[in-house]
Order: C-alpha cells, then structure tokens, then sequence
C-alpha cells in the first residue's frame, strides 16, 4: 500500500510538471513544484541503499531521522523530571541561571527528592549556627618551593580551552573572574589574548601537547614557557595529567579547525590536524614528574605549580607521594578531576567506564597526603560538576581545600546543555569558533553573570557552612555529611572511609592500604 502511494505520487508530480510545461501557468507551477519535490525524494529514497528504512518506506520513513533529530530537545524540555536529567538536571541548571541573572533561586512547597532513597545524602546542621562571614575566605596556595604564593578563592574557573570555547565566551569568563576576584584556569590550549585582555587571574595549564610552549617537533619548550608564565596575569601553572572526561587518551583537533588565531595560540602550523599523545614527553617516572614539577616552578619564577589528573589507581599515586618524599620536592597544588567532569567531547566508553569518580578519587589523594606527611605543603582542589554551594560545601568536607567549575560556569554564559559542544555548532555561540554563532554571546552581560554566579554559589557554601556550626573550611569534617544507605540506615563519611593520620603510611601502613603502599615504586608507574 505505501509503495502504491509513493508511485501514485511519483506519477501525479510527473502528470502535474508536465501540466505545468503544458499550460505554463503559475498556478500550475505552485502545484508541481511540491510534488516533483516529494516524487524526487520518493525515487531517491527507493533506489538508495545506505538506509534499509527508506528502502522499505519511502518519504514516510524520513520521521523517524527527524523524530530522532528532536529527542534530546523532547526529553529535555518536555520529559525530564526537575531533579533526574543528566548531565545535569534541570534544578541545577536553574539554580545557575537564576543566580547569573541576579534573580530569586528560592523553592517553594518543599523537596521534589525522596529523602529516603538509597545514596541521598545530608549535611548535619548545628543547634547553634553561626554568623556568615562578610568575606568569603581564601585559601594561600604555595608551599616550601614557592616563592609567590596565591590566594586562592573558594570557587573558580576550571580548566576550559579557547578552541573548545570560543573567544568571547573565554573573555567574559576572564573579566568575571577579575571582577570576582577568583581564578580562571586556560585549560591545556594554549595561554591566548582572551584568557589575558579581561585581566582576571589567570592559572596556564600544561598538557601533553604542550600548546603555547611547544618546540616544532611537539616537545615542552621551557625558555617561551618562562617567558609567558612571566606575565602579570599568569597567576598559578599547572602540568595535566589526565581528565575526568577521557582520562588516559590523547586528543585530535582536526585541520580545518586549526586556524590562523588557534595556530598562534598553541603553536602549531595552520590547517594541520594537531594530534595531543595520551601521555607526557617530559617523563616516564614517579620521580622523573616530580623533578619536572621542581622544573616547571623555577621556570616560572617561583609561582604556584600544580598537577591535575583524574585518579587511575592508588598504588601510582602513592608511588608519586613516595617520591615527593624522597626528593623533598612538592607541587603547590594538585586538583582531582572526577570521571563525572565533562567539557571535553570523549568516546562514550571512556566517559562512562574510565576514571575514578571525584568523592573515591578526592578522598584517596588527600588520604594519601595526609598519610605521607605531606598533606600540609600541598593545597587540593577538586572539580568534577560543582555547580551549587552543596556541592562546594560536599567537596570541601571530602578533603579539597576549593573547588573548580566547568559546566556550571558556560550555564552561566548561557550554556543551554544542547550536547553539541563537538560539533562547532553550540547553538548560543559558548563552544564554538563559527563567528556568526560566536557574535550571539554578548560579553558584557555574560561578563556579569559569571560574576554574579560565583558570588552568589560560593555566599550559599558559606550559608551552609554557617547552619553547619563551621566559620572556615578547615573546620569541616566528614561525620558531617551523612549518606542514607538502606531504608533504615544512614551512615556518616567518617564511618564509610578510612582516615588516615598525618605519617600514618610512613610509620605502619593500615591493612586495607599495606598493599598498595608496598607495591608503590618512585621509579616506575606500576600497572
């Protein structure tokens, strides 16, 4: 019946067109010019072979690419409940647009969560409360190498690079960030004009293509790194190790998106696929990657260096803290990423089944620290979707000393969540180069937001806090959050982890950790 359908319209078109010829009308030609269209399409769609639907159902079978085409936009905005969307549901979503606005983000009538679902958590609020700070406090971040130590805000800018986000939404991030007083980090792309015109504070990660620092044949160039980590704005440096997205694979940036402006910013030839290797040039050790830390932070006239990396496995980690030790050398700081982050576009196995997620991986680098005595030399931060002061307060109680943000921060540049950030088609001009979709983002407005955005997130971590009895991060401890783990049983973070004590792995290392500390070497990363 629908191949009699589509043939019955391929002859009418046919008979129509030629009316049409015939009496050279153009109420004919209106009629024919869909209909030739349609019988085109119908005979197309029977003679091709690259879709078996279209084969077996002509014209009709095109619904099903277009109701596939709409899916992300239905299940967005008409079928998501408020708090189970993913990656992020729409109450965050709205919280953050609401606190970029500059609008009211209160509820009313109660939660829309089941309090009495398995994994919900809660934080122990205090019998007597305390004043909410008028500042917000800062972290110092430099430790005994460090020769020019930053004050580090509460919540900033993770690492996102221009290239993945266009010009204007890295500028309006920067002069959020200086109108905040919080830090912007470049991510691995490069240290380029946006990142420097807005005048915020600016922390020049490193990654393993070295972009913005890199020799011709792809190696770290250390005399143009010291001469960029030089700049006023140049705050902090960090060396990345891995990322929650795609922790252990490299990265390709097609030909045709390296532009003139692009291959100037990460020293690459213009129009070359630029290929960044899943792993470090500049060492291959433990030991090897803390002397290269030690490196990194002379060259850059003694300014706060740091790693970041998503946790692959404890023993490796502990083989880094071994070798800290051994070399008495420390990095600055080190952010945990979470395999929850995601800005990077990332195979879909590796976004789902690579990474130790941000509470286990937060938990076991500040254990780690703390049990080889080092914990104190070395600031931690932590990122993997902060999005709200909760989030803060979690990451903080977990061992972090402050958070990064990625994706609340483009909400809050008008981040819409259409998933398309891979593309080059990001519908609001935020992870994109085209410049017509690129000019749709106002940076003065969206400059503003940002600001707002972190004030009012880290003035809600501080509410918390306060409720909680706590006037300063420091203070808070893991009995404070607690986690529902069955109908009628909640435990506290104190009781589901081990804490361990300051030297505790140096003395006599705890059973659940002896095998792990034994196998840890400095001079090798053990599988």
């Amino acid at each position: 019946m629908l191949r009699f359908a589509v043939v019955a319209v391929i002859a009418l078109g046919a008979l129509v067109g030629i009316a049409a010829t015939v009496f050279w009308s153009w109420w004919w030609l209106f009629l024919a010019l869909p209909l030739v269209v349609l019988a085109a399409v119908g005979i197309w769609d029977l003679v091709q072979r690259k879709h078996s639907v279209l084969r077996n159902y002509p014209l009709i079978g095109h619904l099903r690419f277009l109701m596939e085409a709409l899916r992300p936009e239905l299940q967005q905005y008409f079928i998501e409940r408020n708090f189970d969307g993913r990656p992020f549901d729409r109450d965050v979503r709205s919280i953050v647009y609401e606190r970029a606005k500059g609008t009211d983000d209160a509820e009313a009538f109660g939660t829309e969560r089941n309090v009495y679902d398995d994994g919900y958590e809660f934080f122990v609020h205090s019998m007597a409360p305390v004043p909410v700070p008028d500042e917000p406090p800062k972290i110092r971040v430099g430790g005994p190498g460090c020769t020019k130590p930053y004050d580090m805000a509460l919540l900033n800018v993770s690492a996102m690079s221009f290239g993945s986000l266009s010009g204007n939404a890295v500028l309006a991030l920067n002069q959020g960030a200086r109108l905040g007083g919080f830090a912007h980090d470049t991510g691995e792309g490069g240290l380029s004009e946006y990142h420097l015109r807005g005048g915020g504070d600016v922390i020049w990660e490193i990654g393993t293509g070295y972009f913005g620092c890199r020799t011709h044949d792809g190696g770290f160039d250390q005399a143009e790194f010291a001469d960029k980590a030089a700049h006023d704005s140049v705050k902090c440096v960090s060396l990345k190790l891995s990322q929650g997205a795609k922790p252990g694979i490299g990265g390709v940036l097609p030909g045709s998106k390296v532009n003139a402006e692009i291959a100037r910013v990460r020293d690459v030839p213009q129009g070359r696929t630029v290929i960044s290797p899943p792993y470090h040039r500049v060492f291959s050790t433990p030991r090897e990657l803390v002397a290269f830390i030690a490196r990194m932070r002379e060259a850059a006239g003694g300014k706060p260096t740091g790693i970041k990396l998503c946790l692959s496995s404890r023993a490796q980690f502990l083989a880094v803290c071994k070798a800290m030790v051994a070399e008495n050398v420390t990095p600055d700081f080190i952010v945990v990423d979470g395999a929850e982050g995601g800005t990077g576009a990332a195979p879909l196995e590796f976004a789902d089944h690579i990474g130790t997620p941000l509470t286990e991986g937060l938990i076991t680098v500040h254990n780690s620290l703390v049990g080889t005595g080092l914990r104190e030399k070395i600031k931690l931060g932590a990122s993997g979707k902060v999005a709200t002061g909760a989030d803060m307060v979690k990451r903080m109680l977990q061992g972090a000393d402050y958070t990064n943000a990625a994706r609340a921060m483009m909400f809050a540049v008008g981040c819409i969540q259409s998933q398309r950030c891979h593309t080059n088609t990001c519908p609001v001009g935020v992870t994109t180069q085209d410049p017509r979709r690129a000019r749709a983002l106002d940076v003065g407005d969206k400059t503003q937001r940002v600001h707002r955005f972190q004030q009012a997130t880290v003035h809600s971590a501080l509410q918390i806090m306060a409720s909680m009895g706590v006037r300063h991060p420091d203070d808070l401890r893991p009995h404070q959050l607690r986690r529902r783990i069955a109908p009628h049983e909640v435990r506290s973070y104190a009781e589901l982890y081990d804490w361990l004590e300051p030297g505790e792995l140096l003395a006599e290392p705890p059973p659940d950790w002896a095998e792990d500390w034994r196998r840890a070497d400095p001079d090798r990363f053990t599988v």
